[in-house]
């Protein structure tokens, strides 16, 4: 078969595609025309014969990333091997911080409104987990404990 080269790009410029995209026919009856097509007019009434085409735009399926995310969503392939960047890139330390300071504030508000702390010993566990003194709400609470700053009813 004959070099079809220019034939391609004008194809492809014409079909306003890539040259990758453009097929051209086998067919032996057709090779002459197609080889004698030179000029646009040519390849446009090539491409009206059926004997240039394009062909469709290939697309990525999604199966395979779906499945992944189904998986990481579960907790699967996030080990240390999936990982990039420092330590506290994928949670940074502010939003840490946010989810900790505002559970403990949280669970502040409920023991005040509950009645089991006053208003001064609220004041001062605020004062103290704003300060970073507890690592969590668990933390709060078995300090509470220990001195003795509920209120036994």
């Amino acid at each position: 078969m004959a070099d079809l080269f220019k034939q391609r790009r004008l194809a492809a410029s014409e079909l306003k595609v890539g040259q990758s995209r453009v097929w051209i026919s086998s067919d032996s009856e057709a090779a002459g025309d197609l080889s004698d097509a030179i000029t646009r007019a040519d390849i446009r009434a090539q491409i009206e014969a059926g004997n240039i085409k394009a062909k469709p735009r290939k697309g990525n399926s999604r199966s395979r990333f779906r499945l992944r995310a189904e998986k990481r969503a579960y907790g699967h392939r996030k080990g240390p091997g999936h990982r990039k960047g420092a330590k506290g890139a994928r949670t940074p330390r502010k939003e840490q911080w946010m989810a900790k300071i505002r559970a403990l504030r949280r669970r502040l508000r409920v023991l005040k409104d509950g009645g089991q702390i006053d208003r001064h010993t609220y004041r001062m566990l605020y004062r103290k987990s704003a300060g970073g003194e507890y690592r969590s709400t668990a933390h709060l609470d078995a300090y509470i404990k220990a001195k003795g700053l509920a209120r036994s009813e």
